[in-house]
């Protein structure tokens, strides 16, 4: 069987990058069509640039990397450096990257290139805020049928929020893109945290990362060693979630995800809960369900998927 072609939309980020390699680490089942860059977790221009860093890392230079949309729809840009540091990858000291970025906007490639595919072919996969996704559906809605599904990490139910007490980063940073994408009629898989935060970085599984002694998993296991602490400090758990890689993990081994098809509306007018994923997760409403929320996964699973496919590069 073919790969399935992807384009991932990104903000690397610490555990974006994980997704990332994870993704370029896994060939014969994911054709990375191009990598597209937006604002999130730290400004635009280092998002891009980690984004470069983590192909040449991947030893994948020639990787398409596209930068887009350095502003959230309609709100000033919140960041998440309190996180992931100051440049996005704190923690080990990374080379400059000297792969080019392409000229293209990120939405035009992303418009440009569903018009050139089949009807139903091309698996969208944003990892950051939804802001370049939006922007091309709404530029260009006959993309709409080109697109396979949309595979997303963002939004909350039982683990409420992360930025505020209702919302998590992703869908805050962009409430007015993501409601934009949950009411395109597009396919969704999301990924929110309820079942991320199941995906721990315990002292075992990063050990495990930096046992494999490639520049790829020494490098993982640093990133990790940095971030953890944050949310370790903040849970009291015994490791930090890797949000982002689960939407490639799914991609992967799809079985090991388990959730409920619901409706999911976003917050978009109230200060107060803005960015909130309102999940119908027991299906109180008569609202017609609009995506696969995930709520567990296969932790071990993820893990050794993950450690298997970073031994590659």
């Amino acid at each position: 069987m073919s790969p399935r072609k992807v384009i991932i939309d990104t903000d690397p980020g610490q555990d974006d990058a994980v997704a990332l390699l994870l993704a370029l680490a896994s060939p014969d089942e994911l054709e990375v069509l191009g990598v597209t860059v937006v604002a999130g977790n730290v400004p635009l221009d280092l998002t891009v640039k980690n984004a470069c860093i983590v192909c040449e890392l991947a030893g994948k230079p020639e990787t398409k990397v596209f930068a887009g949309c350095d502003k959230p729809l309609g709100r000033k840009l919140v960041t998440a450096e309190h996180v992931h540091g100051k440049t996005g990858l704190d923690g080990p000291v990374m080379p400059e990257p000297v792969m080019p970025v392409k000229d293209a906007h990120a939405v035009d490639f992303i418009i440009d290139t569903l018009r050139a595919e089949p009807t139903n072919s091309v698996t969208l996969c944003p990892l950051g805020p939804l802001t370049n996704i939006a922007t091309a559906l709404t530029r260009a809605p006959d993309i709409a049928d080109r697109i396979q599904e949309i595979v997303l990490m963002g939004g909350a139910y039982f683990q409420v929020g992360n930025i505020t007490p209702a919302a998590e980063f992703n869908i805050y940073v962009d409430p007015q893109a993501a409601e934009i994408v949950f009411k395109s009629g597009i396919p969704l898989v999301v990924m929110p945290l309820d079942v991320t935060h199941k995906a721990l970085t315990t002292q075992p599984r990063v050990d495990a990362f930096r046992a494999l002694g490639t520049k790829a998993g020494i490098m993982v296991a640093e990133w990790t060693d940095f971030f953890e602490r944050f949310d370790k400090e903040k849970y009291g758990s015994a490791g930090a979630p890797l949000h982002d890689p689960c939407v490639i993990a799914y991609l992967l081994e799809p079985e090991m995800f388990f959730g409920r098809h619901v409706n999911v509306e976003i917050e978009t007018s109230s200060e107060l809960t803005m960015g909130m994923t309102v999940a119908d997760w027991w299906r109180v409403t008569d609202r017609p369900p609009n995506a696969m929320f995930m709520g567990d996964l296969d932790a071990d699973r993820f893990f050794s998927l993950l450690t298997s496919r970073i031994a590659l590069l």
